[in-house]
C-alpha cells in the first residue's frame, strides 16, 4: 500500500470520528513530510533509520509507513476502516443514496484545515460528483475570509484542478458570504457573479431582536446572487465551542422569501449545529422551499457528515426532488445561475 495514501486515509477516518485535532494533524503532517519522496526513497530512509529521525514522523506514523512499505494494510488503518463501514447515523438511506454533491465546504484558504486538492481527493473517494468550495468572505477576519484579490486567485486554482481532472467530478467555485447587518452580502457583485454557488450566512450579531434579524435575512434572500441560506439559526447544540441558542426571526416570512426567490434552505449536517431545528424544516417544507444538504466541512473527513443531514431530511419528510444536492451538476448550475 502507498504509505502516503495510508496516512491520509487514517486522517480522514479520524476526522470522520471527530477525533482530537492533534491526532489528525500527526498523520496529515507525516503525509506532507513524505510527499517529496518516491516510494524507493521512503523505503531507503526507513532501512537506514533516517525516517525515524525525521521531524514530523512519530512512532505511530512510522509504524504505519513500515507496514505499508512491507506490503500490507497498516493495522491501525484496518481498525479504522472496520469502524467506518457503517453510516454515521441510522436512517436516511434513500436520501443518502441520492445525494450527488455538497455546496458548503472550506479549505485552508479560510478556516479549513487542509489544501483544496485534499478536499477534492476525499470528495471523489466518497463518490461525490461535485462539491462547492465556499471559503469565507472578508468581514469574517477570524476565519481568514477572502477579499476579492484572494478569491480571484482561488478561482484560478479551481479552474486548474478542473482542467486536470475528468468529467466524473467538478469542483464548483463558490463562497460562504456573510450577511452583513443591513442584509447586504459581504463581497462585490462583480465577484459574486463569477461564482457557481453563493451560500449566504449570518455570523455576527446573532442575538439581535427578531425584527432586525428578519429584515437582514429577507434582504439576503431577495439578493439575486444568493443560492443557499446557510445554517439559518446559527445555533450550536454541542461541541467544543459550547452551545448557543438559535437566533430569533420570523421564519414564515424568511422561508416565504426563499421560496419566492428560489433560494434553498440549508440543512447543515455538522453534528454541533443540526440547523435548522426540525420545526423550522417543517415550516420551510410548508413554504415550498428547496433544500441543500451540506456538510459545512472544514476537513476531508467532515464530508461524511452528509449522513446526518440525510437522516434529518428523511425523518422530516423532505422529498428528494426538492433537495438540490441530489440534482445532476448541469441542472444544479442552471438553477444557481438563473437569477443573475
Amino acid at each position: 500500500m502507498d504509505p502516503i495514501d495510508a496516512l491520509r486515509e487514517i486522517a480522514f477516518w479520524l476526522e470522520r470520528e471527530l477525533a482530537p485535532g492533534f491526532k489528525v494533524k500527526a498523520f496529515r503532517t507525516a503525509a506532507h513530510v513524505l510527499e517529496p519522496f518516491s516510494r524507493d526513497e521512503i523505503e531507503q530512509r526507513l532501512r537506514d533509520g533516517r525516517l525515524a529521525r525525521t521531524k514530523g514522523i512519530g512512532s505511530r506514523t512510522l509504524e504505519v509507513v513500515t507496514q505499508a512499505i512491507g506490503g500490507s494494510v497498516p493495522d491501525y488503518l484496518e481498525q479504522l476502516r472496520q469502524r467506518g463501514q457503517k453510516p454515521l447515523t441510522i436512517g436516511g438511506d434513500t436520501i443518502r443514496a441520492a445525494i450527488r454533491g455538497d455546496l458548503h465546504t472550506h479549505s485552508e484558504w479560510s478556516d479549513g484545515t487542509t489544501p483544496i486538492p485534499d478536499m477534492v481527493h476525499a470528495a471523489r473517494a466518497l463518490g461525490r460528483e461535485y462539491i462547492a468550495l465556499t471559503d469565507h468572505s472578508p468581514s469574517l477576519t477570524i476565519a481568514n475570509g477572502l477579499d476579492s484579490e484572494r478569491l480571484n486567485r482561488q478561482l484560478e486554482v479551481v479552474a486548474a484542478l478542473n482542467d486536470a481532472g475528468d468529467d466524473r467530478f467538478r469542483l464548483l467555485s463558490g463562497i460562504e458570504v456573510d450577511i452583513l447587518e443591513d442584509g447586504d452580502l459581504d463581497q462585490t457583485p462583480a465577484m459574486l457573479g463569477k461564482l457557481d454557488v453563493v451560500v449566504a450566512s449570518v455570523h455576527s450579531k446573532l442575538r439581535a431582536d427578531s425584527d432586525t434579524m428578519t429584515r437582514r435575512m429577507l434582504t439576503a434572500a431577495r439578493n439575486p446572487f444568493t443560492n443557499v441560506l446557510g445554517h439559518c439559526t446559527g445555533r450550536l447544540v454541542t461541541g467544543s465551542r459550547g452551545t448557543r441558542p438559535p437566533s430569533a426571526f420570523d421564519a414564515v416570512a424568511v422561508f416565504a422569501a426563499c421560496a419566492e426567490n428560489d433560494v434553498a434552505v440549508e440543512i447543515n449536517s455538522r453534528p454541533e449545529r443540526r440547523d435548522p431545528p426540525d420545526e423550522l424544516i417543517q415550516l420551510a417544507l410548508e413554504a415550498g422551499c428547496l433544500f441543500s444538504i451540506d456538510s459545512d466541512s472544514h476537513a476531508p473527513g467532515h464530508l461524511s457528515f452528509l449522513d446526518y443531514g440525510a437522516q434529518r431530511a428523511e425523518a422530516n419528510g423532505v422529498p428528494v426532488e426538492r433537495i438540490v444536492t441530489t440534482w445532476p451538476g448541469d441542472r444544479l448550475l442552471a438553477w444557481s445561475r438563473a437569477r443573475r
